[in-house]
């Protein structure tokens, strides 16, 4: 292995495993200020004990390991090239080890490459400079927090906060709102980048490129700056809180930057990025492939273990699970789980809608999970992460195919919508909310894998993997009273945000 490829998979594996500084302190920040035995307070606690595990195990902070994209800074001359292809290497070997879910897949055929490579992944940006050192920065965001990013153009008129117009009062607006709409379903408390100006293709490119400055530099342009700690604050009053349970931390970073654009268009773009904002980079010397130097890590920060959820109060559940037991539960009670779940994720949804179920589902829990899977050398499968997904995407079928199996409990983040929600009234269901991202700590809850259906026509992610679980935590957010967590807090934030549509800038 040459030394450039040995620092790639270096890279690739810290980025996955081992959150930066800075963003460990905004997650501490957000703990302490939370009120104590909170459903917030939890969550951040669940989120902590996972980032360190992460760290002792080498292993994945989240299970969505996301478009892994790399930002490569390199002198006139370098052999843009050999390193991309050094950079394919250190992708696809990082998947093999379990460092990466295997996350590319065909958008026709569906069918998932196996190594995250293929056409357009991963993603390399090059640029150019006139140094002498290689600087390297990756970027893993999952799909949960990419599909909350959101454009707008200006002037346009939105939802709580009134028209937003093409100046900077109108930014402010739509930033706000871009925070809002994300809910819990970007695993929340999360991160901005903001690109203001320039087309649609290149806004998005500078927004995420913002998410590459560390958190605790002051924007250059005082305006700028200014409107960071603005959104930064403001945000924090909506009070959708981590996970969207509801809270005081909502809103860990804002960064914003500028571009000329042209007269007839005015675009504010946001890249929205979960709590397990996974950045790392480092400078290479481009002779010899070795680290000179990681980047983002000049100030150090430990944790400590704040030991999640407390087994205190909460209530036992045994898979297959009964009706009378699930329509005693209400919102706001924590479950352990004990018995086998299954996962199931877009693909499978689609699939039991016009097929029969491999398994008997009467009285099951299905899981919204992609996990990350290795073999050992018996050819018997084990967990390497495990978090939930979001669970919005299966909201055309949830209610179905709870109806259809006779399934008793959903597991997954970010709640669903009032047709699951009317579903679980009508058949004695519930939702229950694990916390988004913390591959690690639900991982451990998994005793056993017991089989997988549709390995290899859906791949790793989509496949129906059946778990056998020990006192799996998780809380109900929509109950089979028609209840809803999800909803309460939405509605609460949104009026919070019409608050807030007064002129300021």
């Amino acid at each position: 292995m040459s030394n450039m490829r040995e620092s790639l998979l270096a890279l690739v594996t810290e980025t996955s495993t081992n959150l930066p500084p800075d963003v460990r302190r905004a997650i501490k920040r957000a703990s302490v200020e939370e009120d104590a035995g909170s459903r917030a307070a939890l969550a951040l606690g669940t989120i902590i004990d996972n980032i360190v595990a992460a760290e002792e195990d080498v292993a994945p902070i989240c299970q969505d390991t996301g478009l892994p994209t790399f930002f490569v800074e390199c002198p006139v001359g370098f052999d843009q090239l050999t390193m991309e292809e050094d950079i394919r290497w250190a992708v696809g070997e990082a998947t093999r080890l379990g460092k990466l879910r295997p996350n590319s897949v065909d958008p026709i055929t569906g069918k998932n490459s196996g190594n995250n490579l293929g056409p357009g992944t991963p993603v390399v940006h090059f640029k150019q400079t006139r140094g002498d050192k290689v600087e390297v920065r990756l970027m893993l965001k999952g799909g949960g927090s990419e599909k909350k990013s959101i454009q707008y153009s200006l002037p346009t008129e939105i939802q709580g906060i009134g028209k937003a117009g093409r100046d900077l009062d109108g930014i402010r607006k739509v930033i706000l709102h871009a925070v809002w709409q994300a809910q819990g379903q970007g695993c929340s408390a999360g991160f901005v980048g903001v690109g203001i100006g320039t087309d649609r293709t290149s806004g998005y490119e500078l927004a995420k490129e913002q998410l590459l400055r560390d958190l605790d530099d002051v924007n250059q342009n005082p305006q700028l700056a200014e409107l960071e700690r603005y959104v930064l604050d403001k945000a924090n009053t909506l009070e959708i809180g981590t996970m969207g349970f509801g809270g005081k931390a909502t809103l860990l970073g804002c960064k914003v930057g500028t571009m000329n654009r042209i007269p007839a268009s005015f675009f504010v773009s946001v890249a929205y990025n979960c709590w397990a904002f996974r950045r790392l980079g480092f400078v290479l010397d481009p002779e010899t492939g070795e680290i000179v130097r990681w980047l983002y890590r000049d100030r150090p920060e430990a944790m400590a273990r704040q030991g999640g959820f407390a087994s205190e109060g909460a209530k036992i559940l045994t898979v297959p699970l009964q009706e009378k037991d699930v329509r005693d539960l209400k919102v706001g009670d924590v479950v352990l789980l004990r018995g086998r779940i299954h996962t199931g994720r877009d693909e499978l949804h689609k699939y039991l809608m016009h097929h029969d179920a491999p398994v008997d589902l009467e009285g099951g829990v299905i899981y919204h999970c992609g996990p990350v899977m290795l073999k050992d050398e018996d050819g018997h499968w084990h967990v390497g992460a495990a978090g939930p997904t979001t669970s919005s995407r299966e909201e055309p079928y949830q209610a179905d195919i709870i109806e259809k199996f006779g399934i008793r409990a959903i597991i997954g983040k970010g709640g669903m919508g009032p047709k699951t929600l009317a579903g679980l009234e009508k058949s004695g269901a519930v939702y229950l909310s694990a916390i988004g991202g913390a591959a690690q700590y639900y991982a451990k809850s998994v005793e056993d894998v017991a089989g997988v259906d549709f390995l290899d026509l859906f791949g790793v992610p989509e496949a129906m993997w059946h778990l056998d679980v020990m006192d799996f935590p998780a809380i109900v957010t929509m109950d089979a009273h028609g209840q809803s967590l999800h909803r309460d807090v939405e509605q609460a934030s949104l009026r919070k945000l019409e608050d807030l549509k007064e002129p300021v800038f």
